[in-house]
């Protein structure tokens, strides 16, 4: 978790390079969406952190958006790339339809699991109650998979801001164990 301020501060001593660059690539890229890349935060149901989306050159509206993560119960990080197909909404002039997929890969410490169940038989009334062994261990597990994505956005006239939301379900595999999961997230991006 100390690292994550170690990478927000370098992508932040990075930025003025990126606004450099798309500023004098202006009106190329970004397609109608406004813009050609934006940087912001993304907070979700299951994980938050950082999204970086970048608009390919080819001008069909093609846009990478890289995803640095962590989930609430789970100490640790997930990288996420996506790829993604953007389309406009008719009459509404800023507005985007996407979707996508994509993988991820990261590194959780600990793990929250249930265990066993078992019935037991008590007193000569018969009463019987169940009893939950939930468990936590402090290994480091890795952790990997696939990503789908399902989202609007709507780039803010006369601000260079861009609001989302999504749903980004996934299917993650992590030593030997594997699970299906649902995100849905809310992001803010700084264009340009």
């Amino acid at each position: 978790m100390k690292r994550i301020p170690f990478i927000l501060l370098i992508i932040l001593l990075a930025l003025p390079g990126f606004t450099a660059s798309a500023q004098s690539k202006k009106g190329s890229g970004g397609g109608s969406s406004g813009y050609n890349t934006g940087i912001g935060l993304r907070g979700g149901g299951y994980s938050s952190g950082l999204t970086v989306k970048h608009f390919m050159g080819s001008g069909k509206n093609v846009a990478i958006e890289g995803l640095l993560t962590t989930e609430y119960k789970a100490r640790g990080i997930r990288l996420t790339v996506l790829g993604e197909k953007h389309h406009g909404v008719a009459d509404v002039k800023g507005l985007q339809f996407y979707y996508g997929a994509g993988f991820h890969a990261g590194s959780y410490q600990g793990r929250y699991y249930f265990a066993d169940t078992r019935y037991y038989y008590k007193g000569r009334k018969g009463d019987r109650y169940l009893v939950r062994d939930y468990r936590f261990d402090e290994e480091t597990y890795v952790a990997f998979g696939a990503d789908l994505i399902l989202g609007l956005e709507y780039k803010l006239p006369d601000l260079p801001f861009v609001v989302g939301v999504d749903y980004k379900p996934f299917f993650d595999v992590f030593n030997g164990y594997t699970g299906f999961y649902n995100d849905a997230a809310v992001s803010l991006r700084f264009t340009f």
